[in-house]
């Protein structure tokens, strides 16, 4: 309980720096320097974290529990399990990423632009360590405010439509999983997570799948997602991408699956079939995109689908791929997104057909595009083969059909992105690429290059994430946690 502190001040510290940048009167660039260094601290807080987790130790760590409102037994508790860390690291390293991005770029309103981000932190964070419903609930909503502004205020031309559909989905979602979290929560007495035992309840359990399915998105309740990611900016995009997504995977994994183990096995067919039908559509649409966003916002709907599978797998494989592929993905999608922000800088355009020959006299950019898109392929040996080997042989074991699907999504994903590379790289220089186009500046390499830094690492050590999310089997845990 003495680390309980440590949780805490992961959530905080970065509300607390959006505090700091909406309250002193400092200069756009004090501004982004000093939100960059909240972010980077962050980054500090949660490696303390990881350093301070017993792994070999199975349950609840470093929480903190304070009562909240006694009478519906609704405290503040918050806490780390084996596969949360992970997920909290890769939120504090994608936001200080997206935060350097933007400083790099330069956006307008600074202050108000900079806290949001910050405070986007703070609530991503505490939807992963949150161990009360009505908690989780309201750093769920907390997550969708500032997204809702960054995307309104600083999107692109048609941002307001973007931003009106994602509200229309979001809030149809949230209301859902509110009522299911008060049924479920009145139901057994107490809201907290962690004391609350199992329920059978097929109704609660499709308002708490219907909600996850929205923020992940799960397929057909994707209609959302190509305008946001277009018309965000390349950082908001990126976070959009590759951190909220994880957060409706998590919510799967810790409510959906850990409380609900009847209705998971009732509804666990429709659910498969939805995620492979995804995998497929995803990458089918991403082939067919005319744009650089457009190609990894749909291959996002596609990897979603991948990790629902290997979450509803509920075997050790599956579970197991499932958070490593979480944090792969993360960690791609963010490249992808801030390096498309890159080319667009450079040539007004996402547009494929414009762009091409981009590699000649651009070799920074030409080798960390490669590199993402390489490991994006799950050539063997990167973090995302790991990954999406061990999801297809834990969902091998629920259906063979299942894994064949699966395979031939894994083709088409390398047809989308050795699409994407070679419209970009190669071929003939395009009309939009200018001849003066400057490879990529020292600051926005030290954006993107840790991103690649760690997805190298993780692909000469994927164990370091699959064998320590659960002590022991991931399914007899995920069973623990649910007592």
């Amino acid at each position: 309980m003495s680390s309980g502190w440590l949780t805490t001040a992961l959530i905080l510290f970065p509300v607390a720096g959006a505090l700091v940048l909406w309250v002193l009167p400092l200069r756009p660039f004090a501004v982004g320097s000093t939100a960059l260094l909240f972010a980077l601290v962050e980054v500090g807080l949660w490696i303390d974290s990881v350093a301070q987790f017993d792994f070999s130790k199975p349950g609840l760590q470093l929480d903190q529990q304070t009562s909240w409102f006694s009478d519906l037994h609704v405290s503040y508790h918050v806490g780390f399990y084996g596969f949360s860390i992970w997920l909290v690291g890769l939120t504090t390293v994608v936001l200080a990423a997206a935060i350097g991005y933007a400083f790099w770029a330069g956006r307008e309103r600074p202050r108000a632009y900079y806290g949001l981000m910050l405070l986007l932190t703070g609530a991503i964070v505490g939807v992963f360590v949150a161990q009360d419903l009505l908690l989780f609930y309201v750093f769920w909503e907390a997550m969708l405010v500032p997204l809702y502004v960054l995307v309104g205020v600083w999107g692109g031309a048609g941002r307001m439509r973007a931003t009106l559909v994602f509200v229309i989905y979001t809030m149809a979602g949230s209301l859902l999983m509110l009522g299911s979290i008060i049924v479920l929560g009145l139901s057994q007495g107490t809201f907290d997570l962690v004391t609350s035992g199992t329920n059978g309840s097929d109704w609660i359990f499709l308002g708490f799948v219907a909600a996850f399915a929205v923020k992940a998105p799960l397929f057909p309740l994707h209609a959302w997602l190509p305008e946001a990611y277009r018309e965000s900016s390349p950082e908001v995009a990126a976070v959009l991408s590759g951190v909220v997504s994880k957060a409706a995977a998590y919510g799967f994994l810790r409510i959906a699956i850990a409380k609900f183990p009847g209705p998971v096995s009732d509804f666990r067919t429709p659910i498969l079939v939805l995620a492979a039908c995804g995998l497929v559509y995803g990458s089918l649409l991403a082939f067919r995109a005319p744009d650089v966003r457009g190609v990894i916002a749909y291959s996002s709907l596609a990897q979603m689908g991948l990790i629902t599978l290997g979450l509803f797998a509920v075997n050790d494989l599956g579970l197991n791929g499932a958070v490593l592929q979480m944090v792969n993905h993360g960690l791609i999608s963010a490249t992808l997104f801030l390096l498309a922000g890159g080319i667009e800088r450079r040539t007004t355009t996402g547009e494929l057909a414009l762009l091409g020959g981009m590699a000649r006299g651009r070799p920074a950019l030409a080798t960390v595009l490669l590199t993402a898109g390489v490991i994006a392929l799950a050539v063997p040996g990167s973090a995302a083969f790991a990954g999406e080997f061990a999801i297809l042989a834990g969902v091998f074991q629920t259906g063979w059909g299942y894994a064949v699907v699966g395979a031939v999504a894994i083709v088409l994903a390398a047809m989308y992105i050795l699409r994407l590379i070679s419209a970009v790289l190669h071929d003939r220089v395009g009309s939009a690429v200018p001849e003066a186009a400057l490879d990529l500046r020292p600051a926005e390499l030290g954006v993107v290059v840790p991103l690649v830094a760690i997805l190298l690492a993780l692909s000469a050590w994927p164990a370091a994430i699959t064998e320590r999310s659960f002590v022991g089997s991931a399914v007899n845990v995920v069973g623990r946690v649910a007592k």
